[in-house]
């Protein structure tokens, strides 16, 4: 697990931008062309990637499912039989909390999530695995969240998935044994159709309901064309879903 952190980090922006740009600057004198188009690659890179205007025409690619109107709450119990909130990231040892909390991303999910069982009455089951190994799982953390946070009592907890495959593929251990056979699935919008194709692979029937959309208009000075941090962790987030998305419809076949 440790071994796939580090590849993806130095793999991905910004890390592998600036290894390529410290890449030209050594090569400068011996082979001066190349380090020029690195140089160039770099840095024309990394402003790119931390523009707004960037995480706004990337995610109209990739948000590709209709958000739930609000007058389908109540009827979702009609078309599924539990809702599903994929795990979104945790704050480790939070201080203020004294334990690990879920990420402001996961806490997205979880909020929506509450407000559609409240409003359908569906059960709920949440997916997500150990933090490098360690406990809790974050399928944990976000059960005692809906619980302490929203009044609202998960019924399943799958504890062991590493991926989103590994989502799809262990709730469906724990969900086909209960009879469940359509679920409203919760995750983040940009994130919504390989997690929806996951699920449809082991044989459910998936409504979707993705949350924390990053396709609307950025509403920035400038149109979001000044760099910020934000836009380079939202961008990678969105390159590493492009990636995932080609390489899954490749690698991924349910039994």
């Amino acid at each position: 697990m440790t071994w796939r952190y580090l590849i993806k980090q130095l793999a991905f922006p910004p890390s592998s931008l600036l290894i390529l740009l410290l890449l030209s600057f050594f090569l400068r004198q011996r082979w001066p062309k190349t380090a020029l188009v690195g140089f160039i690659l770099s840095v024309s890179g990394l402003y790119i990637m931390s523009l707004p205007i960037t995480v706004e025409y990337a995610a109209r690619s990739l948000e590709t499912e209709a958000p739930l109107a609000i007058q389908q709450w109540s009827t979702l119990s009609q078309q599924a039989d539990a809702i599903v909130i994929l795990g979104g990231g945790r704050e480790t040892n939070d201080p203020a909390w004294q334990a690990d909390q879920p990420s402001l991303m996961a806490m997205q999910r979880i909020r929506y999530a509450a407000r559609l069982a409240k409003a359908s009455n569906l059960p709920i089951l949440v997916s997500g695995g150990l933090h490098f190994g360690q406990p809790p799982s974050e399928a944990q953390i976000m059960a005692d969240t809906l619980q302490q946070d929203f009044g609202v009592t998960a019924r399943w907890l799958e504890g062991e998935s590493r991926t989103t495959w590994e989502n799809a593929q262990y709730s469906a251990e724990i969900l086909k044994a209960e009879g469940v056979q359509r679920v409203v699935l919760v995750t983040n919008a940009w994130h919504m159709p390989r997690s929806r194709w996951s699920y449809e692979q082991f044989g459910f029937a998936v409504v979707s309901a993705p949350v924390g959309f990053l396709s609307g208009a950025n509403g920035r000075p400038f149109n979001g064309w000044l760099p910020e941090s934000k836009a380079m962790w939202h961008n990678t987030a969105l390159l590493n879903e492009a990636l995932g998305s080609f390489m899954y419809k490749l690698n991924y076949r349910a039994p």
